[in-house]
C-alpha cells in the first residue's frame, strides 16, 4: 500500500499537558473544547468523556468565573483525559484551577493585569509543572495593534503573540505553546509561518470561528493541511459550530489524510454513479456509524462497481468491489462473494475479525490470514 509522507516536522520544544507530550517529535495531538455550562458538572463530564472516546488527546474547558473554577474541581477527578482551562483576565481563576488539577492554563499573560499578578500565575504553573498556552485571536487584538495596523493582519497577530512571549521570557518560563488564530485561512497560515521562525515553543493550530460543520471542516482542512504539510504544528483544534465530537473526527481525518497519525477506520469509498451494484452511500453511512468505536488503524474500501473496485479493494486491508454479487478482498486477495442484502453486516464482521486476529497474531506477522466467512 503506497503511503508517501515527506513531511519534515519543525523542531520545537517539548512540553507536557498532563500525560500528553506536545512538541518535539511527539505525535500531533487532537484537541476540542466543551460547550456545556462548566457549572453543570454532570453534563461537562459526559461531554469530556464523549470527546475522549472519539479520540481527543486533550480537552479544553472554559472557566469564566470562580464558580466555574470550583465546578472544575469536581470535574477533574471524574475524567482521565488532560484538561486545558480557558481563562481570561482574572488571575484568581488561574490560581484556583492550578490548585484543582488543571493540566494547562490557556491564559494570555498580558491580559492579567499587574506584574505581580502575572508572576503569581506563572509561579503557580511552574511549581506544579503546568504549561501555559498563549492564544491570540484576530477578533480580539489589542487596541493599539488595531490602530497600528488598521485591521487584523498576520504581522499584528504575531506581534501580539510575541508580547505575551516576552512576558514569560522575562519570568524565565519556557513551558508554553502559542496559537495565532484567524477565521481567514490565509491570514492564519501566514501568521503561523511567521511565528514558526521566531520561537522554539510548540504551536497550537486552528482556524478560529471556521463556520458550520461543512464549511468549517473545509476551511480547517485547507488551513491546517497547508501548515501541517510544511511541518508546522504540534497540536490542532478544528473549530466548528457543531457537536464538538465532530471537531475531533475532522481533526483525525486531517491527520490521517496527511499520514501524520493513524487511528481507527480509514474508509475509502466511491462517490457512486449509475454503475453501482448496491447503494454505496447508504452502505458507507451505516459502516461509519457501526465502526466508529474502533481505535486501531485499518483501511477499508467500499467501491460500487468493477471498474475501480478491484484496484481500490486490493490496496485496502479489507475491500469490497461491487458486482452481482460483490467480491470481498482481504489483504489484497479475493476472499469471498457477498450478496447486497448482507453487505454492511458482512463487512463489519470481517473488519472486526481481521482486527481480532491481528491482535492475536505474532508481532512479526506481516499479513494476517482470516477464516473463511459465509
Amino acid at each position: 500500500m503506497f503511503h508517501s509522507n515527506d513531511i519534515t516536522r519543525r523542531k520545537s520544544r517539548r512540553i507536557m499537558v498532563g500525560n500528553v507530550p506536545i512538541g518535539g517529535d511527539a505525535p500531533i495531538s487532537v484537541q476540542s473544547m466543551t460547550n456545556t455550562e462548566t457549572t453543570d458538572v454532570a453534563a461537562t463530564v459526559a461531554q469530556i468523556n464523549a470527546l475522549a472516546a472519539a479520540g481527543a488527546d486533550v480537552v479544553r474547558v472554559s472557566i469564566p468565573s470562580l464558580d466555574a473554577a470550583e465546578a472544575f474541581g469536581a470535574i477533574r477527578p471524574q475524567v482521565s483525559v488532560p484538561l486545558v482551562t480557558d481563562i481570561h483576565f482574572d488571575y484568581r481563576i488561574a490560581l484556583r484551577v492550578a490548585e484543582l488539577g488543571a493540566d494547562c492554563l490557556r491564559i494570555n499573560p498580558g491580559n492579567i493585569g499587574r506584574e505581580d499578578r502575572v508572576r503569581m500565575v506563572v509561579d503557580a504553573a511552574r511549581s506544579r509543572g503546568i504549561p501555559i498556552r498563549i492564544g491570540v485571536n484576530a477578533g480580539s487584538l489589542e487596541k493599539d495593534l488595531q490602530k497600528k495596523y488598521g485591521e487584523p493582519t498576520p504581522e499584528a497577530l504575531v506581534e501580539s503573540a510575541l508580547r505575551h512571549v516576552e512576558i514569560l521570557d522575562g519570568l524565565d518560563f519556557q513551558d508554553f505553546k502559542v496559537s495565532v488564530k484567524a477565521s481567514d485561512v490565509f491570514m492564519a497560515v501566514s501568521a503561523y509561518r511567521l511565528l514558526a521562525r521566531q520561537i522554539e515553543q510548540p504551536l497550537h493550530l486552528g482556524i478560529t470561528e471556521a463556520g458550520g460543520f461543512r464549511s468549517g471542516a473545509v476551511k480547517s482542512a485547507i488551513g491546517l493541511g497547508m501548515l501541517l504539510a510544511e511541518g508546522i504544528g504540534d497540536t490542532i483544534r478544528v473549530s466548528l459550530a457543531a457537536d464538538p465530537v465532530e471537531e475531533v473526527r475532522v481533526g483525525w481525518d486531517i491527520l490521517k489524510a496527511l499520514h501524520l497519525r493513524n487511528k481507527g477506520v480509514n474508509l475509502v469509498a466511491c462517490p457512486s454513479c449509475s454503475r453501482q451494484e448496491f447503494n454505496v452511500i447508504a452502505t458507507v453511512n451505516a459502516l461509519e456509524s457501526r465502526l466508529e468505536d474502533i481505535q486501531e488503524p485499518i483501511e477499508v474500501a467500499v467501491i460500487g462497481c468493477c471498474v475501480n473496485g478491484p484496484g481500490e479493494a486490493k490496496a485496502a486491508q479489507v475491500g469490497l468491489a461491487g458486482g452481482s454479487p460483490s467480491l470481498l478482498y482481504i489483504d489484497g486477495k479475493p476472499h469471498h462473494k457477498v450478496e447486497s442484502a448482507n453487505l454492511v453486516d458482512e463487512i463489519e464482521r470481517v473488519v472486526r475479525d481481521y482486527l481480532r486476529e491481528r491482535r492475536d497474531a505474532p508481532t512479526d506477522s506481516r499479513s494476517i490470514p482470516i477464516k473463511q466467512i459465509g
